[in-house]
């Protein structure tokens, strides 16, 4: 089989990383690309598990001599996916997974448009608002005004969706690893006549309508609660005003 390569951009706190692990403890071949970054290690976090940790010098060292297939910056901090990353998976026939924003994305469809890319979003701003709390408090710290500008972020990324291929919607998380895992092995499927072994038919129906042609009414709930095409006053989640859960 020849590999595939898949993008996967969310907003922060969207739960990307935890639908790949899931996907990974259930479909065989795939590899996950390990991001460089400049930022400072977060919690638990370790070298060379979550991210490369790297200067900034030494970043913009490899960005000059080309070894990233793609890098921007977020938040005043440069992550990035070497190529070598690809060239690996490749190299066994293996597919890989790029978890990466909307700017390292579209870089890469740009110079690989046979990339299936999918964009996963939470369901509303409040879900999304909660998730990073959560996060900072298992770092050891709530940021409010770090959780507010994720959360004016996460609408203009959102605001991108039309750029991907599927779309999922991370609300119930079993339901959203049984949805990417579908769209990897229909992608197996139709570009390398991979066979489903389990009830192909199904997965093959589930991936079809994670397309982003099959999923307006699914995703227009979550545009208006972010204020994309519908009520600007939807917003209101963003700027704090329900606390209830607080």
């Amino acid at each position: 089989m020849a590999g595939i390569l898949f993008i996967i951009s969310a907003p922060s706190g969207s739960g990307k990383s935890t639908l790949v692990s899931e996907l990974r403890k259930q479909v065989s071949a795939v590899d996950f690309a390990i991001s460089w970054t400049t930022r400072a290690p977060r919690g638990s976090e370790r070298d060379g598990r979550e991210y490369h940790f790297t200067t900034r010098e030494e970043f913009l060292s490899m960005a000059d001599a080309g070894m990233f297939l793609e890098h921007a910056e977020v938040f005043g901090s440069f992550y990035g996916t070497a190529r070598l990353s690809l060239d690996d998976a490749l190299a066994v026939d293996h597919d890989l997974i790029l978890d990466i924003d909307v700017q390292g994305a579209a870089q890469v469809r740009a110079k690989m448009p046979e990339a299936v890319s999918i964009f996963v979003m939470p369901p509303n701003p409040k879900v999304l608002r909660t998730r990073l709390r959560n996060r900072s408090r298992a770092e050891g710290v709530v940021d409010e005004e770090e959780v507010f500008r994720r959360l004016g972020q996460a609408r203009k990324e959102i605001e991108n969706y039309r750029q991907y291929g599927y779309i999922l919607i991370n609300d119930v998380l079993d339901r959203a690893v049984a949805q990417l895992e579908a769209i990897v092995l229909a992608e197996r499927y139709y570009r390398n006549g991979e066979p489903i072994a389990y009830r192909s038919r199904r997965v093959l129906e589930v991936a079809a309508a994670c397309l982003l042609a099959n999923s307006q009414e699914r995703i227009k709930p979550v545009l208006e609660a972010f204020g994309i095409g519908g009520d600007p006053g939807q917003q209101g989640f963003l700027f704090g005003e329900d606390s209830d859960d607080d």
